[in-house]
């Protein structure tokens, strides 16, 4: 996990990729009724619009708001420290869903005056994908490759015997 600010920004940046990424593939397959080779790259439209998006909601807020939380429902000295890495996932994912959400009702649904019930739909579509898509790829993915460019970084240090 991420120790510095450097590290923090890499690490947001590759999962803001993984999940954003995937998501878009997802909505557009939605969008047209299936999954079809030309919305690997069609995503890619959307990704330069929705990734700083995420990046910026994520990393000024999203991110904080998920460590507080987690740290108050998980004691890491008591319990599995995987556990707190499991809670920040399902919290960010329970803001970062409905927020990116509400930014591609905005930006790329045209929902007219249905703005509220395009969102809320659009949310609860994302929301099973988004968790599990985090939960058993993302997060694993992402913190297998942060692992590979930093290494590993002990949260305690080995005490000396």
């Amino acid at each position: 996990m991420p120790k510095i600010k450097f590290q923090e920004i890499i690490f947001t940046v590759l999962m803001v990729f993984v999940m954003v990424y995937v998501m878009i593939c997802y909505n557009i397959a939605l969008n047209i009724g299936g999954m079809q080779n030309h919305v690997f790259t069609d995503a890619f439209h959307e990704l330069v619009i929705m990734a700083p998006i995420a990046f910026v909601l994520d990393f000024f807020f999203v991110g904080m708001i998920a460590k507080r939380t987690a740290f108050r429902l998980v004691d890491p000295a008591k319990e599995n420290p995987f556990h707190l890495i499991l809670t920040i996932s399902a919290v960010s994912v329970a803001w970062m869903c409905p927020l990116m959400s509400l930014a591609a009702t905005i930006l790329f649904k045209d929902s007219g005056s249905q703005i509220i019930a395009v969102w809320l739909q659009t949310t609860v579509m994302n929301f099973p994908m988004a968790f599990f898509w985090q939960i058993f790829f993302a997060g694993p993915l992402v913190r297998f490759i942060f692992r590979l460019i930093f290494g590993r970084t002990p949260s305690r240090e080995p005490s000396e015997a």
